[in-house]
């Protein structure tokens, strides 16, 4: 049993060692690019090209009309416009669109109100239906809590210029990043991926990801690749993959950003994390196999490709080692003759140092000064004692996608404010569950750790229980706290 211990701790470790390689070259190839100067597209030839905004809505009354007013004060010509509103909702969400439709369109703008007779395909039904009518060679999709800048058509579109360019990706900024302790350790990690990940993915020559959002295709490569599918939760990573292996390639502008608003309570947090970790794992069943018998793509590419994929596996040996950390305390104390093996262990440090790094790339400009780097070494530990106390939920998200479970899509709730308190809401959904219970049971059980380790004297996995300890606890915390004040009737 020992031996067994030791070998299936030693390959989650090795797994998260692995990924953290990935995440240094991509660290690197970040702070490279930053070196060099900023590339800008030539300009379009002739008239500019009509393009279609799509707007993908269900049930979103907070924000509807301040997303159709953004996107329809877009500065693109009238006649080269089309705006998409496909709307599958179900409450006033829909009157609320209907009437900044005819509002638009009585001011002369090209706009629809497409409301399916059904929600099939959930947002990537309603894009396939949207794209067959799509008048526009281009055409760029908006979530809907998104404000995007007047000339964000303007910075985007002359990439296009390059015939083999598929999509544009642009950076995500926040509305709300102070609201909270939760949409500020969001944005933490947000920024990191916005930044360090698309960039050095991009410098490198790997496949990147459309986020779902703030982005911009060539519509023959939407109907090229196969088009929106509804097969997994995450029909962005999903079509992204399918594209590049049809040879389109993709461009990543961290230049230019959309503001949006990150989820300020738990329990839309929850939703957006069960959403993304298990489309992520739905993706590495359908397309990894694809990536890695492709004969063109090299061998750098494919293990770039692999750990992008398999990014959300990551929660799945956070959990698995946080379980195995208290018996392998009482297996060192009882088995001196695998003192070697654990004195080995340090090399898997390296691993935390490089979070540190790929964190710190990503950061350091918006955090000059003594002041700032006090709140990045305060930050950093947080966001990672959180991350690993959602190593349960999402772990479960990411078993889910691999065995094949099918659920629906749940979109993530919008509360349309930066600036107010968490409150009762009919969209936000209680996070109370098994699982929050579970929460609290592996807080306690860190603890227990933390007093074993303290007892034998071996202080060596202290720090990692008491993240954990933390971690955990907090996730618990505010699941209870936040479905007691937001869950809707």
């Amino acid at each position: 049993m020992g031996v067994a211990i030791l070998i299936l701790y030693g390959l989650l470790l090795s797994f998260i060692l692995l990924f953290s390689l990935v995440q240094l070259h991509l660290t690197i190839a970040y702070l490279r690019k930053e070196r060099s100067a900023l590339s800008k597209p030539a300009p379009i030839p002739g008239p500019l090209p009509m393009v279609t905004i799509q707007l993908p809505i269900y049930n979103e009354r907070h924000v509807v009309e301040r997303l159709i007013d953004h996107v329809a004060m877009l500065d693109w010509p009238k006649d080269r416009l089309e705006i998409q509103v496909l709307d599958d909702s179900s409450d006033v969400t829909w009157q609320l669109a209907e009437e900044r439709v005819i509002h638009w369109r009585s001011r002369g703008i090209d706009i629809v109100h497409i409301h399916r007779p059904d929600r099939v395909g959930f947002k990537a039904g309603a894009l396939a239906y949207g794209t067959d009518l799509a008048k526009g060679a281009y055409i760029a999709v908006f979530d809907a809590d998104f404000v995007p800048a007047p000339d964000f058509l303007k910075k985007v579109v002359p990439w296009f210029n390059d015939p083999e360019i598929g999509m544009v990706q642009t950076r995500w900024d926040h509305l709300n990043r102070d609201s909270n302790l939760l949409t500020r350790l969001q944005a933490f990690g947000l920024d990191a991926h916005f930044t360090v990940e698309q960039v050095g993915r991009n410098e490198l020559g790997h496949f990147i990801n459309f986020n779902g959002t703030s982005g911009v295709w060539r519509k023959a490569c939407i109907t090229g690749a196969g088009g929106w599918l509804s097969d997994t939760l995450t029909e962005d990573l999903d079509l992204s993959y399918r594209a590049q292996l049809m040879g389109w390639k993709f461009h990543y502008l961290q230049d230019v950003g959309s503001p949006a608003e990150l989820p300020a309570a738990m329990n839309a947090l929850k939703t957006q994390q069960y959403r993304w970790n298990k489309g992520a794992a739905e993706c590495v069943v359908k397309n990894l196999p694809n990536v890695l018998r492709d004969h063109r793509l090299s061998f750098s590419t494919k293990v770039h490709a692999l750990f992008h994929l398999m990014n959300s596996t990551v929660f799945v040996c956070i959990l698995g080692t946080a379980l195995l950390s208290l018996p392998l305390l009482l297996l060192k104390a009882r088995h001196p003759e695998f003192e070697p093996l654990f004195d080995l262990a340090i090399i898997f440090t390296f691993a935390l140092l490089v979070l540190v790094a790929f964190y710190w790339a990503a950061h350091r400009k918006s955090i000059q000064g003594w002041r700032g780097t006090v709140r990045f070494l305060v930050t950093f530990p947080v966001f990672l004692s959180v991350s690993m106390g959602l190593s349960l939920h999402n772990a479960i998200a990411v078993l889910e996608g691999y065995i094949g479970r099918r659920t629906p899509f749940l979109r993530t709730p919008k509360s349309g404010h930066s600036d107010r308190p968490i409150e009762r809401d009919s969209y936000l959904l209680s996070a109370i569950s098994p699982v929050t219970f579970l929460e609290g049971a592996l807080s306690i059980y860190a603890v227990l750790g933390i007093v074993v380790a303290l007892q034998l004297g071996d202080l060596g996995l202290l720090p990692y229980h008491i993240m954990l300890a933390f971690g955990f606890g907090a996730v618990c915390y505010y699941s209870v706290a936040h479905s007691l004040r937001t869950a809707g009737k």
